[in-house]
């Protein structure tokens, strides 16, 4: 075929239609040229000279290369031809290679009608156990003992009766003076290590509670703080509950400093008395190895003169041998109750004390079991740095002294776990954690209590649905708070930004709110989603705002968005900004996105190659997502997963034979010449 004939050719000419400009081509019919849209080319400096229809797949003779086919011999031009036809086969081929659907070139995002949607479902979700997998095991919480990291204990494994609510169990309550075994008694009929044992006096002064059973029975145990009944000068109190006037008390005066510490006996038999008087079974422990105290009789006589008509149960603790623990509680006869030795670290003597508590209760019946959604109750974790009024916040949402207040550094130890309804009849699961020190000066106070303390705080971060982060207005944000943020957002929880102590911020305006978001957002960008209120705890000013957002947040996290509508998110986002180009050429193309879980959101993107996104535009693409979405006051998940490598052996060699029509008529043409 001559070079004329080829030029004329009618299914060239239907495909090339420009005005020629080649001296021995006449009879060309001429067209104008109007492109039907802009084309995208990495080269900026070569410019489009012509058009495919719009039928066919975007491409383009460059007008620099077709200036030197001009006034060529037939060699030169079949020569140029075939360059162009080959690299648009191979442009062709790449496409097909890289997807199993068409692409919508305008946003380069596929068009899923021939892609298995469940398979699609099913990856997402194993992609969401493998991150949730390494991230529980990046984030690893674990016991300090001694200086070193131990493993927890096994825990008791769960009841399998009713889910009765907590409010309508019994109570059985542990009392006895400090440093005989109570929190080791209560962690061995809970199960695990809900509170902290030290073998130090004064570790425990809030109530800490948790869920045992023994048969068919079930009920709540409440661990106290040690009762001091006998009159102490101060200095024997400091020992004796292990307070501390250096740490965290270097701005108290020092009128203040007495006056919390003389306070704090006061306030942890004021616990443990309220947890006596809900009680319906009483645990009286006392030690076998240091024998009958002084201490041990006065607490028997309150306890007989004032609550005669509960069930007193006295057990012998640190009764470690079976004949020796006979011999130790025959010593506690005098008290007027019947002993009972028993091991809370080895489990000896468990069993009969569980046998004898249980007798003295009452099963719980006619109680309607609420279903799995209504038992679902959100849990709140209230967690800062020491001394910025987390457990005032507490005690101002409950309306009651449910913690120990003082500003005596370190007070809280135990995570407090407490029931809490809101007005509008929600219930909620508040959480009171200690305060979270930097781990430089937790290590330099050489205090195991503080660290096991500051364990027990992210732990409380772990189980929580929201966190209220506490900061202190008038120091606002420090080093320490933005790593308590950080652990925050890896965990995947909620948060809402509480900034405590308002009133102590001088001339207050209008604008102070304003100007001071503006800083906290600055300084703390990793939490830029997430709510703040404004609260004075003392006074319980605007205290009822925390568990609104609260609410709010968790509401957002628990919220599943629509295949549908998302996909038209990531198609919108697409449309507005695609992905960049690398040097070699190559896009990056979502094939489907899906969310595959909430609390948090978690979001899976099936791509071409994850590589191909930057972490600029996966930012770039959370943030269309907050703001076409919503999901405020929760961090969300984006998983980028690349299909060509799960298709790898088999999908993508049969993929890159196919070929369009198109593609197929080129070659005759190439062929015939």
């Amino acid at each position: 075929m001559s070079v004329r004939e080829l030029c004329t050719f009618s299914s060239l000419c239907e495909r090339f239609s420009f005005t020629s400009t080649t001296s021995r081509v006449s009879k060309i019919s001429t067209t104008s040229f109007s492109p039907q849209f802009p084309y995208r080319n990495s080269n900026s400096n070569l410019l489009p000279f012509f058009y495919l229809n719009s039928s066919s797949n975007l491409s383009c003779v460059e007008k620099s290369n077709l200036k030197l086919c001009r006034n060529r011999p037939k060699r030169v031009f079949r020569s140029c031809e075939r360059e162009f036809l080959a690299q648009r086969e191979e442009e062709e081929e790449e496409e097909v290679g890289d997807s199993d659907g068409v692409f919508d070139e305008e946003t380069d995002y596929a068009v899923t009608d021939s892609f298995d949607i469940e398979e699609f479902e099913k990856e997402a979700k194993d992609a969401v156990r493998e991150y949730a997998f390494s991230l529980s095991s990046e984030l690893t919480i674990e016991d300090v003992t001694n200086g070193q990291k131990q493993s927890g204990k096994k825990r008791r494994p769960k009841s399998s009766s009713k889910n009765i609510p907590d409010h309508l169990l019994p109570r059985v309550t542990i009392v006895g003076r400090p440093n005989v075994g109570k929190s080791a008694l209560f962690n061995r009929l809970v199960g695990g290590n809900k509170a902290i044992v030290v073998d130090e006096p004064g570790v425990t002064r809030d109530r800490l509670y948790g869920r045992s059973f023994w048969g068919d029975h079930e009920f709540m145990v409440v661990d106290t703080g040690g009762v001091l009944t006998v009159s102490k000068s101060q200095a024997n109190v400091m020992d004796e509950l292990a307070i501390t006037k250096t740490i965290g008390m270097d701005e108290i005066p020092l009128a203040s400093r007495e006056a919390a510490v003389a306070r704090m006996p006061s306030m942890i038999e004021r616990q443990a008395t309220a947890a006596v008087e809900e009680a319906s079974v009483i645990i009286f422990l006392v030690d076998g190895q240091a024998g009958l105290t002084a201490a041990d009789m006065e607490i028997a006589d309150w306890l007989r003169k004032n609550y005669s008509n509960k069930s007193i149960i006295l057990a012998v603790n640190k009764c470690e041998s079976p004949r020796k623990g006979i011999m130790q509680a025959s010593e506690f006869w005098s008290l007027g109750f019947s002993p009972l030795p028993l091991s809370a670290v080895s489990g000896t003597g468990t069993g009969e004390l569980l046998d004898v508590v249980c007798s003295e209760l009452k099963k719980v019946e006619g109680v309607e079991i609420p279903s799995e959604e209504e038992n679902y109750v959100p849990a709140i974790a209230i967690v800062g740095r020491p001394n910025v009024g987390k457990s005032s916040i507490l005690n101002a949402l409950l309306g009651e002294d449910r913690t120990i207040v003082s500003p005596i550094s370190g007070t809280t130890r135990d995570a407090i776990d407490t029931e809490f309804t809101a007005p509008d009849g929600q219930k909620f699961r508040l959480i009171d954690t200690a305060g979270i020190r930097r781990r430089a000066a937790v290590a330099s106070s050489g205090s195991t209590t503080e660290a096991l303390s500051v364990n027990r705080a992210f732990r409380a971060i772990r189980r929580s649905d929201v966190v209220a982060l506490v900061i202190e207005a008038i120091a606002c944000i420090t080093e320490q708070d933005c790593r308590i943020a950080e652990r925050i957002e890896k965990e995947g929880k909620g948060c809402v930004i509480v900034v405590n102590k308002w009133d102590t911020i001088p001339n207050k305006d209008q604008k102070t709110a304003t100007y001071y978001e503006q800083d906290v957002r600055e300084k703390l960008r990793i939490l830029d989603w997430a709510p703040i209120v404004y609260s004075t705890a003392t006074t319980g000013n605007s205290v009822e705002k925390i568990i609104a957002a609260a609410s709010m947040v968790e509401k957002e996290r628990s919220r599943r968005l629509g295949t549908s509508i998302l996909n038209q998110v990531i198609h919108e986002a697409l449309a507005f900004k695609s992905p960049p180009r690398t040097r070699g050429g190559k896009r990056g193309r979502v094939y489907y996105s899906t969310q595959a879980a909430i609390r948090p959101p978690t979001f899976v993107f099936f791509v071409n190659d994850a590589k191909l996104f930057s972490e600029t535009y996966r930012r770039y693409m959370e943030k269309q997502l907050r703001s076409d979405a919503g999901f405020s006051g929760t961090p969300i998940r984006l998983l980028w997963r690349s299909r060509r490598k799960t298709e790898k052996d088999g999908g993508r060699t049969a993929n890159t034979s196919i070929q369009s029509p198109q593609a197929q008529r080129d070659r005759k043409i190439l062929a015939a010449t």
